[in-house]
């Protein structure tokens, strides 16, 4: 898949990133040639400013700004608690219905030089993640030690931006993202890849909520999910809401139920 357009001004774009391509260059994968940041400027014929990161093995929206001003007003809302920051999510077993995931999270070590440091030394950040419960799947297979295996699809919302926040709040949770080498279970990453044709990072930026940078309309980009995951989505009978709801808004609607 290559990446495509989903809106453009003066100001700034919004594209869909492709699962597999860099944001921009980096000393971490030094070999990759997919650089989503050098492809979209030479589609638009204009200098592109990031705002924001994606991983590689995530997919969805993303956007830049075209101008260092307008990137620089995005970033303070990505960086803040205006802007809604929406994924999907395919974890392993029946996750709770919803929840807030508060476990402040130390920086991840990329090189070695930070690798060596004791773990002790990295002060934990602050980290909190939002999540509700969409849909699950039991499957009548004996991927673990149980003679079927249950999935759960789920909404999460970033109220921080930590390096694999959302992959490392899940495994803290102990329901693991599904196709994530790093923090998720090999015998189910195997599993989707080998029997499901399903060989990625079951995670996907489907919604980004902000303010234009010059106007200040508020701005909603879309993108749901394409390739193998769309077709686990079918697969599964797993329908994605067609008017997204917040998880912050479904936690502010359950805790108001409990009170009344």
């Amino acid at each position: 898949m290559t990446p495509e357009l989903l809106f453009e001004d003066d100001h700034l774009i919004a594209a869909y990133k492709p699962e597999g391509w860099l944001v921009h260059r980096s000393d971490i994968d030094k070999y990759e040639d997919r650089i989503l940041l050098q492809y979209l400027r030479d589609l638009v014929g204009a200098h592109l400013y990031p705002v924001h990161r994606l991983d590689k093995p995530t997919s969805g929206v993303i956007v830049f700004g075209k101008s260092g001003a307008a990137a620089a007003k995005l970033q303070t809302q990505l960086d803040s608690d205006s802007a809604i920051k929406q994924y999907l999510a395919v974890c392993r077993g029946y996750c709770p219905e919803q929840g807030i995931i508060d476990h402040p999270l130390p920086p991840v070590a990329d090189f070695k030089h930070q690798r060596k440091r004791p773990k002790s030394d990295l002060p934990k950040q602050s980290a909190i993640t939002l999540y509700r419960r969409i849909a699950t799947v039991e499957l009548p297979y004996p991927v673990d030690r149980y003679p079927s295996s249950r999935y759960s699809l789920v909404e999460v919302e970033l109220k921080t931006g930590r390096r694999h926040q959302i992959r490392r709040h899940f495994k803290h949770l102990s329901h693991p993202l599904i196709g994530c080498p790093k923090y998720g279970k090999s015998t189910h990453n195997h599993f989707f890849a080998e029997q499901l044709h399903c060989a990625r990072l079951l995670l996907h930026a489907y919604r980004l909520c902000l303010r234009h940078p010059e106007t200040g309309e508020e701005m909603t980009f879309v993108a749901p999910p394409k390739g193998c995951f769309r077709s686990l989505l079918k697969q599964f009978g797993w329908r994605l809401p067609d008017s997204p709801t917040s998880p912050a808004a479904a936690l502010a609607e359950h805790s108001q139920q409990r009170r009344n």
